[in-house]
């Protein structure tokens, strides 16, 4: 069975670039971002499901799903996240494992930004977390989704704390510095997981 990698970490630590490094590497990834992305296409039924639940305020004049408004809701409403998380984890989670099943390589990452959160029943080899201080956090995410310093603090605030995240870590990689140590970190972390999947 190829190793599962699980990727994940708190809002703006750098999944993403985390992600991108091993693709370029020739890792597959399956990201949970892209299949609900997918899964609530226009005219799906779970967009119809999350419509339900969530609202119509969140749907767009073109019948897509205004993931930005929705996202920036769910983080300051609670009862929202929650019904929000009832229609599209359960979806998300089953098609991450169906991907999973059908990955040939020797180990794959699996990109799942809710992971300490979420009440997630798939199995992992390994856990990747990717952390960065709380500070640089919330300048990343404020440059990057143009927010406030308080929207900011309260996004990363009803997330898991970092030591959440950090206690189902199997392997860690700290992102405060270049992209080239980042590269670095990955590239050791790719040799340790082919060496672990038997390569």
């Amino acid at each position: 069975m190829p190793l599962k990698v699980g990727l994940t970490g708190g809002v703006a630590s750098g999944k993403s670039v985390v992600a991108d490094c091993f693709a370029r590497l020739g890792v597959p990834i399956i990201d949970s971002d892209q299949i609900a992305r997918d899964l609530v296409a226009p005219g799906s039924g779970l967009l119809q499901q999350l419509i339900a639940a969530a609202g119509l305020e969140f749907l767009t004049d073109a019948g897509e799903l205004d993931r930005s408004a929705l996202r920036h809701a769910a983080f300051l409403d609670a009862n929202l996240r929650h019904r929000i998380e009832t229609v599209l984890h359960p979806a998300i989670f089953a098609e991450l494992e169906r991907q999973s099943e059908r990955v040939d390589e020797r180990y794959h990452v699996l990109v799942i930004p809710l992971l300490a959160e979420a009440d997630f029943q798939f199995t992992l080899d390994r856990v990747l977390v990717v952390d960065c201080p709380v500070e640089l956090q919330r300048k990343r995410l404020q440059l990057r989704d143009s927010v406030s310093s308080e929207s900011a603090a309260a996004m990363i605030a009803v997330q898991a704390t970092r030591e959440q995240r950090l206690a189902l870590a199997d392997d860690v990689i700290v992102n405060d510095a270049s992209l080239s140590k980042l590269e670095r970190e990955v590239e050791a972390l790719h040799r340790d997981y082919l060496m672990r999947a038997g390569v």
